[in-house]
């Protein structure tokens, strides 16, 4: 269910109600409630918890099934035209999109998300490697 909220967006991207702001529409996810404004097309959510509109079909098995795809759209009136079939990350959140994707077995993408997607999707921190030779056989510590 979708509801509706007015408010402003704070500028640490949560949600801040006012009787006098732009009217939003509200999504509620796993975690938290996102906020989207369709006339400004910003994000806010209430406390900075949720990844995308849509997230809980990221690990349900339905959304596999029969080699089905996850799907990624990049704007929420696409999503809501193919009824929330998917999720639509929130833009200041891709910096996880690796976390909270790599265990998905088959994604079908927007073009439009591409260059983000390829630029997001590796982790975060990689180990420090060193890497043996022959004549040194351990890594001194």
């Amino acid at each position: 269910m979708i509801k509706t909220a007015t408010g402003t967006r704070a500028h640490d991207g949560l949600f801040e109600p006012t009787p006098a702001g732009a009217r939003w529409l509200v999504v509620e996810t796993e975690e938290d409630l996102v906020f989207w404004n369709p006339k400004t097309e910003l994000f806010a959510t209430d406390s900075g918890h949720a990844f995308a509109l849509g997230e809980e079909m990221i690990g349900a098995a339905a959304t596999y099934s029969f080699d089905c795809a996850l799907n990624i759209f990049a704007r929420p009136l696409d999503w809501l035209r193919r009824n929330r079939d998917g999720i639509v990350v929130l833009p200041d959140q891709w910096h996880r999109a690796f976390d909270k994707l790599r265990d998905a077995p088959r994604i079908a993408l927007a073009e439009s998300l591409l260059p983000l997607y390829r630029r997001h999707m590796r982790p975060a921190r990689l180990p420090e490697l060193f890497v043996m030779t022959s004549k040194r056989e351990m890594v001194a510590c």
